[in-house]
């Protein structure tokens, strides 16, 4: 191939349904919403013409709750409960960028929300429908991938599942890589990494997901589509509007189509494992195996605690490396790992199998919140000088509070400038003790008749504990002048700290906000931004 042509198979054009964490204890059908903002209905004229365009409306009240979710952990603790933290009037499923727009023009029209989600596999509760309105499932936009194998560029729907890209890619032509591997990708879909700006495992070696990204497609509020991104790999035409929208969750615009950057298949792995007395001994590692323009895939740093309880490696800071690239290129990338690492202790390879066997396993995660612990995770990101300070001040802070049984912190992305590091923290409310290890990675008056229950006791006692996590976590990160986030993105659960965190360029980001969508209703309530709707409801 010359230019982009279809890669032939029917992977990525199957629809994949997004996969719940949790059944909703009672049945999705009789589930109580939990947060109190008033619900919005959708009129019939914008369903009815829906559906005449091919696109599908579902208003049963089982797949309405099951879309009020996503992974958002304290979700999972009200599904145990018959909860969903919201219910949409009405979910809808377009299998066109042009149905998406069409139906965004009608919504700003009418002031009904609409919440754009993939597979909802995002764990900040950014595809929750705080205000009802519509759902829209935009795992329909699917169809297929043209590549172009001479400039490795490929073209894909935003509904394509990420697991079903990979092969697709992997089987074409000589073999291709997006090298993205979140530990969603079973789950997710290319238009939710952009949302979010996802990082895979290997992000070390090819980039989180907005450098991978070289033009979008956008369903615009007022119901334009437009591309962004030139046919070109660089370009000096004003500010880079792809990067506008690579992270804004649905709040400026919706994705329906991405320009993806890829790579040929790797002709060779290496493997690495090192143990380093003290986690901030393996900090300076890492940080000058990037100084000296070494790139593995995977660098990943443990800190004891996490050592002992995934690597049952006591008394050391586990390491763990992984490359894939040309042969050349991937030997001299683990000599100078080996160079650095020289006075740590070297491990057997087999803690790399080990690591990626479990990469992607979460199933410890539903089965804590339904015994009454509440478990999170928290990816920060700060600079290389700031990293030391923030492990301990992070851990410190989270151990403090009345309650917490586990703290912990592995490095999961490194970078030239800094990292990201990514804590774990474990509580049981109530328990009156502090941990010193462990841990892992519808109308407004009520049309519909979704009424919020009252609170169990355990219930607020959890969200209490949770609320006091993410307070004390923020206040270390932001006074660190760390990011708030990495690649989890902002959504429901860190949108309170927004502000705070971005300072003045929040205003920025507000202003932008009623530019591209002045009747304010894309995803309400989410990124900190206030809304037509009401109060951003919050446990």
């Amino acid at each position: 191939m010359t230019a982009a042509e279809p890669v032939r198979g029917e992977a990525p054009g199957r629809r994949r349904a997004p996969v719940p964490p949790t059944p909703i204890d009672g049945g999705a059908e009789a589930a109580a919403q939990r947060l109190g903002a008033p619900a919005v209905p959708v009129p019939d004229a914008i369903l009815d013409r829906v559906r005449q365009d091919g696109g599908a409306v579902e208003l049963e009240l089982g797949p309405r709750a099951e879309a009020g979710r996503d992974w958002w952990p304290l979700a999972i603790g009200w599904a145990a409960r018959g909860q969903v933290p919201a219910r949409p009037a009405a979910v809808v499923r377009p299998t066109s960028a042009a149905q998406v727009a069409q139906l965004l023009a009608a919504c700003a029209r009418d002031l009904v929300p609409v919440t754009a989600m993939g597979g909802r596999s995002g764990v900040c509760g950014g595809a929750v429908p705080v205000y009802g309105g519509v759902a829209l499932d935009c795992t329909g936009l699917v169809g297929e991938v043209r590549l172009d194998e001479a400039s490795l560029v490929a073209e894909v729907p935003a509904g394509t599942n990420g697991r079903e890209l990979e092969e697709t890619l992997r089987g074409t032509g000589e073999g291709y890589t997006l090298g993205h591997w979140p530990q969603s990708i079973d789950l997710s879909t290319v238009g939710g990494w952009l949302a979010c700006r996802s990082a895979g495992q290997y992000s070390t070696r090819y980039g989180k997901v907005e450098d991978m990204v070289a033009g979008l497609e956008v369903a615009l509020a007022d119901g334009s589509l437009v591309r962004t991104g030139a046919s070109a790999p660089r370009a000096a035409t004003g500010p880079d509007l792809t990067q506008l929208f690579t992270g804004s969750e649905g709040v400026l615009g919706v994705i329906t189509r991405a320009w993806l950057r890829v790579h040929p298949l790797p002709a060779a792995e290496g493997r690495r494992a090192y143990s380093f007395a003290t986690f901030e001994d393996g900090l300076d590692c890492c940080r000058r195996v990037l100084r000296r323009g070494a790139t593995p895939a995977v660098l990943r740093l443990y800190d004891a605690a996490e050592s002992e309880r995934t690597y049952a490696h006591p008394g050391g800071c586990v390491l763990v490396v992984l490359d894939e690239a040309d042969p050349a290129i991937c030997a001299a990338t683990l000599a100078v790992v080996d160079d650095e690492c020289a006075r740590a202790a070297r491990l057997d390879d087999e803690i790399v199998a080990h690591w990626l066997r479990i990469r992607n396993d979460v199933s410890v995660l539903a089965p804590s919140w339904r015994a009454g612990i509440v478990v999170d995770t928290a990816e920060v990101a700060g600079r290389w000088t700031t990293l030391p300070a923030l492990c301990r001040d992070v851990v410190a802070a989270l151990r403090a509070i009345d309650g917490t049984i586990a703290a912990s912190v592995h490095l999961s992305h490194a970078y030239l400038d800094g990292a990201c590091l990514y804590f774990t923290f474990a509580g049981r409310p109530g328990g009156g003790g502090r941990g010193d290890d462990g841990g892992g990675d519808d109308d407004r008056a009520g049309l519909i008749g979704d009424a919020m229950p009252e609170a169990s006791p355990a219930a607020t006692s959890e969200e209490s504990y949770y609320r006091r996590a993410w307070d004390a976590l923020a206040e270390v990160v932001v006074a660190r002048g760390a990011a708030i986030s990495h690649h989890h993105g902002v959504g429901l659960s860190r949108g309170r700290f927004l502000a705070h965190a971005l300072g003045g360029a929040h205003d920025v980001l507000v202003a932008l906000k009623r530019a591209l969508d002045p009747a304010g209703v894309l995803n309400p309530g989410k990124l900190g931004i206030p809304t037509r709707f009401g109060e951003v409801p919050w446990p």
